[in-house]
């Protein structure tokens, strides 16, 4: 959400971000009825100073007098009331197009349609050759037992799966050294909810817009987190903050769920694009400062990158065209890694500036030093997510016998092991 003093001031800033974001936003819409509320509220402040003055007269005069001040003061109170009742109807569509305006986008962000016209702007790792026809991860894992589709089909529906056995512990090796490397770093690990109120979706800039991918439950009137982001971010939603707390970095984990509507047909055969995943999500709330939150990006992307490199998975870095952005994003960057069978790159990580705008829609504020109050910035970026990340993983570690090679900085996690092979 963006200030409406910055809204009123800047509106062919505010169309235009809008039209590069694909967004729908009526925005003369929104001003007008900024103007009827202010005005609205001022006529409401204006009768209420005269009920004040009404009630000053009150004192020390006749009681024909008093008729008449308390005729006054049940007309105005009447007037009153009418008038509030249409603010509150103003206010609400207000408050609800104000929903609608996204975050301005930071100026290195280059135009484009969509994800097809995201820049490249670094690599890492060599694209691996093999002397070998090669198993997709799929395939590698049906035959060495570590990942069954059918019965998670069977069992769930389309999208499920089960990682049984190596392929269970491999997934934990990788959350357990995501976390341990980030909190070796200072970040405070959180266990996150993964039931949320439509409040922490709204706060953090998924609704409006998300609600065809999110699942809902309806007895409950909650709806299950697509990424923990959203319930670490809300932690301190309605707070004030002392400055000398920030920034605050979090790792949130938990179980994430997305209903990839939309999708139908796309992405079908193994772990790419599922219903239900594990997240390690990295969290930072910071003071609001555009120089800051650029450090702090920098950072969040050297901790993913990191990750990846030793892993010794070879990725690109991209930065977001216009038409990929969405509502909240002010720049952001994916992490694509290298995916032998599909001949290309796949995003495996996204890391996003917000500035306040998730802040305002929260009331998350800190105090500075001079006791003024300020909205905080915040951003977020996956650390690891699985099954995705088993794709390359496997695919980049197999050997010609089917086997797979753990990497090194995991097994640790895996007691030792070195190897994945069919068990007998």
């Amino acid at each position: 959400m963006l200030d409406i003093k910055f809204i009123r001031e800047n509106p062919k800033l505010i169309q235009k971000t809008a039209q590069l974001k694909g967004i729908d936003l009526d925005l003369k819409r929104l001003l007008k009825l900024d103007e009827k509320r202010r005005e609205l509220q001022q006529e409401i402040e204006k009768i209420k100073a005269e009920k004040k003055e009404f009630s000053k007269k009150m004192s020390g005069i006749s009681e024909a007098e008093k008729k008449k001040v308390l005729k006054s003061l049940k007309k105005q109170s009447k007037k009153e009331k009418k008038l509030e009742l249409k603010h509150k109807e103003i206010y609400e569509e207000f408050e609800h197009l104000m929903l609608f305006v996204p975050a301005v986008m930071d100026p290195r962000i280059p135009e484009g349609k969509d994800d097809s016209e995201n820049v490249e702007i670094e690599s890492w790792g060599e694209i691996p050759q093999f002397a070998f026809n090669i198993k997709d991860h799929l395939e590698l894992g049906e035959k060495l037992g570590i990942i069954d589709s059918v019965r998670g089909v069977k069992i769930a529906g389309s999208r499920s799966y089960f990682l049984v056995g190596d392929g269970a512990r491999l997934e934990q090796a990788l959350l357990q050294f995501a976390m341990s490397k980030l909190i070796n770093k200072g970040y405070t690990l959180m266990s996150a909810p993964v039931l949320l109120n439509q409040a922490a979706l709204v706060g953090t800039g998924y609704f409006p817009g998300a609600e065809e991918q999110t699942y809902f439950m309806e007895k409950d009137d909650k709806y299950l987190a697509g990424t923990s982001e959203v319930a670490v971010t809300s932690y301190h939603a309605d707070e004030i903050l002392n400055e000398e707390t920030l920034p605050k970095k979090f790792i949130g984990v938990s179980s994430c769920f997305r209903r990839e509507a939309g999708t139908y047909g796309k992405d079908t055969r193994g772990l790419y694009r599922v219903h239900q995943f594990n997240k390690v999500e990295q969290v930072i709330v910071c003071k609001n400062d555009s120089k800051e939150s650029e450090r702090m990006h920098e950072e969040l992307m050297q901790n993913a990158k990191e990750i990846l490199q030793e892993l010794r998975l070879p990725y690109r870095v991209v930065v977001l065209c216009t038409g990929d952005m969405g509502m909240c994003k002010v720049y952001a960057n994916d992490i694509e890694t290298w995916m032998p069978s599909r001949k290309g790159y796949g995003e495996t990580h996204s890391c996003t500036t917000f500035h306040d705008f998730q802040s305002r829609r929260l009331n998350m504020r800190y105090r500075d030093m001079d006791g003024k109050v300020h909205y905080c910035h915040t951003l977020n970026n996956t650390a690891i997510a699985t099954p995705r990340i088993l794709i390359p993983l496997l695919e980049i570690y197999q050997n010609q016998d089917g086997s797979v090679e753990i990497p090194e900085v995991l097994r640790p996690y895996m007691d030792g092991q070195k190897r994945i092979e069919r068990k007998v």
